[in-house]
C-alpha cells in the first residue's frame, strides 16, 4: 500500500539543464501515471537543455524538447511527494533552500548501491554517455519500486 503514497517526483540537479531534464523525461516515459518535473538547486531560468544532453537524450530516442530550467524554491520543493537528487552535496542543498523536506529527499541512484550522477555539463559526449546510462538504469530501477 506504501507504493500509493507517491504521485509526484521532482528530479534535481544543479543547472537543471543536463542530469535533471534527462531524469525527468525518463521517468515520465516509465512512470505514465505519475507527475514527474525537475529543477536546479542553482537553476538557469527558462534555459533549454544542454545541446549535447539533448542530442545524446535524442540518439536514446528520448526528447528534451521544450524544457526550461527552473530555479529551485521552498515552494516547489514541497509540492512533490519525493525529490531525487544527483549527490549527495545536492541533498545538502536542498536542505538549505526547504528544510521540511528533508526526510523526502534521497539520490537518484539509490538503487545502484546509492552511486553519484556525476555531471556532464561542458564535458565530452562520452561524458553525457555516461550519464545517461546510469540515469536510464536508475530510473527502471525507481519505476519498479513506484509503480
Amino acid at each position: 500500500m506504501a507504493k500509493l503514497m507517491f504521485q509526484s517526483v521532482l528530479v534535481v540537479c544543479t543547472g537543471n539543464i543536463c542530469r535533471s531534464p534527462v531524469g525527468e523525461r525518463l521517468l515520465r516515459q516509465l512512470l505514465p501515471n505519475m507527475t514527474v518535473d525537475s529543477a536546479g538547486t542553482y537553476g538557469l531560468t527558462d534555459e533549454p537543455a544542454d545541446d549535447t544532453a539533448a542530442e545524446i537524450a535524442l540518439r536514446h530516442g528520448l526528447s528534451l524538447d521544450g524544457h526550461k530550467a527552473r530555479k529551485l524554491t521552498s515552494t516547489i520543493a514541497r509540492h512533490y511527494d519525493l525529490i531525487l537528487v544527483m549527490e549527495p552535496s545536492h541533498i545538502e542543498e536542498v536542505t538549505k533552500i526547504a528544510p521540511e523536506v528533508r526526510g523526502k529527499v534521497m539520490l537518484y541512484g539509490q538503487w545502484l548501491g546509492k552511486k553519484e550522477v556525476p555531471d556532464p555539463y561542458r564535458k565530452s559526449h562520452d561524458a553525457h554517455e555516461h550519464v545517461y546510462d546510469l540515469l536510464d538504469k536508475a530510473s527502471q530501477e525507481w519505476a519498479r519500486r513506484l509503480s
